[in-house]
């Protein structure tokens, strides 16, 4: 048993982190990026809407009445959200300054979670391990970082 999980563990430990690091950004940037395409408006292109400035009617309303930030406005914070996601999640999925990026998410997830959905936090927990790892690592070599360095 005990040569069992040395083997695991040996086989485990061959994983490469700049796969690690490329599983972590498509995770965690769909998941902003999805969230931004169901608050803009406009025709797609591969199945994808890049009309980031046509914001939905539909996202202002949910800014006014159910996510209700306080300090900012409902429609700067929609425009904020939407832009926010739109472009930090494109930028975490091809690798492009990734821990500012990354930065950028989470603290996007903090506002989520402590002023819309408090009780959310299983789901935030889960956005947070890879926005840390991304900010700890960086975007590995399979990243628009790595080629511009």
């Amino acid at each position: 048993m005990k040569s069992f999980l040395e083997t695991i563990n040996q086989l485990c430990s061959k994983i490469p982190e700049d796969i690690l690091a490329l599983i972590a950004r498509i995770a965690i940037g769909l998941v902003f990026w999805r969230s931004a395409q169901t608050k803009i408006d406009g025709s797609t292109i591969l199945g994808q809407k890049w009309q980031f400035f046509n914001v939905s009617d539909s996202t202002f309303t949910l800014f006014e009445y159910e996510y209700e930030l306080p300090l900012i406005p409902s429609d700067i914070s929609a425009y904020m959200a939407t832009y926010g996601e739109f472009f930090l999640g494109l930028a975490i999925m091809l690798g492009v300054l990734t821990r500012l990026s990354a930065l950028g998410l989470l603290g996007m997830t903090l506002v989520i979670q402590i002023f819309v959905y408090p009780d959310a936090w299983p789901t935030h927990i889960m956005w947070l391990v890879p926005l840390l790892y991304l900010i700890k690592n960086g975007g590995g070599k399979l990243s628009v970082d790595n080629l511009l360095r």
